[in-house]
């Protein structure tokens, strides 16, 4: 028996990716997990069972935690999505910045660590390493699912009618959207016609100067939508018109935007990081420099108003192979069962 941690993903009320992963996972997971919340259904639990949470937690968010990891009542296992409220604690939420470090010495207890990148795994391992703390046992990766659940995978490039490009994600200063609002007004003073859609709710602490920012040129540029909060079904129409993701974040811990891009045909524009490489270096992708202005109007000009590049893109995102939640919960059970 597989007990799945809803604590929090079941009364989410938006949909992050930390959510997503939760949602899907358990979704994929069916009839081999049975949801639960911090409280009493450990009494249900048996030593050959698994404890399995994809959520983010500390002793402050779940009292007698610690006292759980010493005396638990079946094996652990965890997902661990980034590092970021560590790496970036200025634009960070603060309660996820004092949380995080406690979370991640509380991983080291599990039987089962599974990080959803390479660069997460390094980045935990780093952190063990530098608090001098020994895990019950080595991270492993999982790969995350590209098919978002709003259609089946698209195998034929779509030729969108007017180059458009497409930015999906919470409006907060991580997403840089401030900077590619910046790149493209750019492109739009040279003559540039093009459509730009912002997808993503507002931060409620860092998001608002950014979404002042979007509103204020969407006055003055036509072609600006901003569409906040959205369906799948709704990101997925976007897509089907968009020429490109474009993807100038500054962190990520998997990065599902660019995967679930790859899944509906369409390239992605994405900042050169370590964690986005990973799932970029299959194809239908371009890797720009964090932050290099002149590098990322270069690329979005080609993508744009390329058409022979941007369908290069377009046929080897179809063609890729790529990982679905479905492949994800197989990989979970079939470890869980090792």
């Amino acid at each position: 028996m597989i007990w799945f941690d809803q604590t929090k993903s079941a009364q989410a009320g938006h949909r992050s990716g930390l959510t997503r992963v939760s949602t899907r996972l358990r979704e994929e997971l069916g009839s081999a997990a049975t949801g639960v919340a911090w409280g009493p259904w450990n009494r249900a639990a048996q030593a050959g069972d698994w404890f399995l949470t994809a959520e983010l937690f500390c002793e402050a968010e779940r009292p007698g935690f610690w006292a759980f990891l010493r005396q638990p009542p079946c094996r652990l296992a965890a997902i661990f999505h980034d590092a970021i409220p560590l790496k970036h604690p200025a634009i960070t939420w603060p309660q996820s910045v004092s949380r995080h470090p406690e979370y991640m010495k509380m991983l080291a207890s599990f039987d089962r660590v599974f990080a959803v990148s390479a660069a997460s795994r390094d980045e935990l391992e780093g952190f063990w390493r530098w608090q001098g703390i020994r895990p019950k046992a080595p991270v492993e990766v999982i790969a995350l699912g590209a098919d978002a659940g709003a259609g089946p995978r698209r195998v034929v490039p779509l030729v969108p009618a007017r180059p458009a490009l497409l930015c999906v994600g919470i409006i907060e200063p991580r997403k840089n959207q401030a900077f590619l609002l910046e790149v493209c007004e750019s492109l739009w003073r040279d003559g540039g016609e093009f459509d730009l859609h912002l997808v993503g709710r507002v931060n409620p602490r860092f998001g608002p100067p950014i979404e002042a920012q979007i509103r204020r040129q969407a006055r003055v540029r036509p072609g600006l939508q901003f569409h906040g909060s959205a369906t799948d079904a709704r990101v997925a129409e976007l897509f089907a018109g968009a020429s490109a993701l474009a993807f100038p974040t500054r962190a990520e811990g998997c990065g599902l935007p660019l995967l679930e891009a790859l899944w509906l045909g369409v390239p992605c524009v994405c900042s050169d990081l370590p964690v986005l490489r990973e799932n970029a270096a299959g194809g239908g992708c371009r890797t720009v420099p964090l932050e290099d202005a002149t590098a990322w109007r270069g690329a979005l000009r080609e993508i744009l108003f390329d058409p022979g590049l941007r369908a290069g893109l377009a046929r080897e995102a179809c063609g890729r192979l790529l990982p679905t939640w479905s492949d994800a919960a197989a990989f979970l059970r079939s470890s869980l069962a090792a």
